[in-house]
């Protein structure tokens, strides 16, 4: 795989995500307790022995940056390995911020050029799933394709999301539907491109179109071998509220095609602030933990249930916690329960509180389309007092402090703006 080069888009606001992306990038969110969005992509390219590998950010990259760090974690820094952080260039008044997928691609030509490849591997940073890339090349070049597109079949009702392929007997792509309103197939991009990089850098020369699915892949269906590779294991876009919570619950289905790939993950542990590792997690003497994903560092005095628990979370004593994903350091005081909840970094919850109980059919008055199945989200270092009632589909907003919570209670569907 030495004449392969990864390409790995970051850069995207991911605004579906809503107040979990406030303060970083997407494939930064934090996942699976111990674990951010970017680790699937960057293990899949590890574990098949790519060794260079290009990460485009753009939108708040710090954190991104800092996790990533040299690729040490993933075994993708020595001399003949690296992974290479490309920002969007300076022009001569400001950032020439990219426009597109292909635009991203497009001004770092220079990156898939500098060597002698033979296929260029475009790959999204902020997808859960776990893959190897050699048999898609292999598809790739017995076929001798110009441009193969990684897919799987969606539920129809998803279409509309997504790159849509309508292909032949043999896999090859002869028409396409770009986020159809009504699709005429269920066979999904996964947003996993292999171009032959002769082809892929005289095209981007010659365009000056900005997105692959939309520009790229149309025009190469007309001029060029463009192939479907039919994909079966599990994979999923955690671009949504509701996304990101089921594949964290999926991490807890002992049926899950997930869970078994879990130890083939590897993640960065050391950060800016935190050089050692954390201690083990305690649960004390009464405490209850069922049908959870608890990382290092917990404290569990409580209840626990089908949640999942990133390090240095503390439940105490009589709190409970139920169907809930919960990130670093956060605090749930006592006798406080919290169910259905997406609890953001360092988080406190008083003594006594309800989080995530009421009416689920009354959705986000402000999100309705983020925020609607029952779900609670509360962002970064929010403090939500003791005794105070927060409904379902409710959004609190990084930082959030006692005088935002007038009355002591936050009605269902209500958002919490800072």
């Amino acid at each position: 795989m030495r004449d392969v080069v990864a390409v790995l888009m970051a850069g995207g606001v991911g605004s579906r995500l809503n107040i979990l992306v406030r303060h970083r990038a997407k494939p930064a969110v934090p996942f699976g307790g111990i674990y951010r969005i970017i680790d699937f992509t960057l293990s899949n390219v590890s574990n098949c022995g790519l060794s260079r590998v290009a990460i485009l950010t753009q939108y708040k990259p710090l954190s991104l940056m800092d996790h990533i760090g040299d690729g040490s974690a993933w075994d993708l820094h020595g001399r003949t390995r690296a992974v290479k952080i490309l920002p969007p260039k300076t022009g001569e008044k400001d950032w020439d911020w990219y426009k597109g997928t292909a635009d991203a691609v497009r001004q770092n030509l220079g990156f898939v050029t500098d060597r002698d490849y033979r296929d260029v591997l475009i790959l999204s940073g902020d997808h859960i799933y776990c893959m190897d890339y050699l048999p898609l090349v292999k598809f790739h070049r017995e076929r001798k394709a110009h441009v193969t597109i990684g897919m799987l079949p969606v539920p129809w009702e998803e279409t509309r999301h997504f790159g849509v392929g309508i292909v032949d007997n043999r896999d090859r792509i002869i028409d396409w539907q770009e986020k159809p309103h009504k699709a005429r197939s269920n066979l999904a991009s996964m947003g996993i491109y292999v171009f032959d990089r002769k082809y892929l850098v005289q095209t981007l020369n010659e365009i000056k179109e900005e997105d692959f699915g939309q520009h790229v892949v149309p025009r190469a269906l007309k001029e060029a071998k463009v192939y479907g590779y039919p994909f079966h294991g599990y994979w999923r876009d955690a671009g949504t509220i509701q996304a990101y919570w089921d594949t964290n619950m999926d991490l807890l289905n002992p049926q899950s095609a997930l869970t078994p790939h879990l130890p083939h993950i590897k993640t960065n542990h050391t950060t800016a602030r935190m050089f050692y590792d954390r201690p083990p997690t305690r649960i004390v003497k009464g405490a209850a933990v069922v049908n959870s994903m608890l990382s290092p560092n917990c404290t569990i005095m409580g209840r626990v249930q089908n949640s999942v628990l990133s390090p240095g979370v503390v439940v105490e004593k009589g709190a409970l916690v139920k169907d809930s994903v919960v990130m670093h350091d956060s605090i749930i005081k006592a006798g406080a329960h919290v169910e259905r909840c997406i609890v953001d970094k360092e988080v406190v919850i008083g003594q006594g509180a309800s989080v995530g109980l009421g009416d689920p059919s009354v959705p986000n008055a402000a999100y309705s389309t983020h925020v609607y199945s029952g779900l609670t989200v509360i962002g970064k270092q929010a403090i939500i007092p003791a005794g105070v009632r927060v409904g379902t589909n409710c959004i609190i907003s990084s930082g959030a402090h006692e005088e935002d919570f007038q009355g002591g209670v936050l009605e269902d569907g209500r958002t919490i703006e800072r």
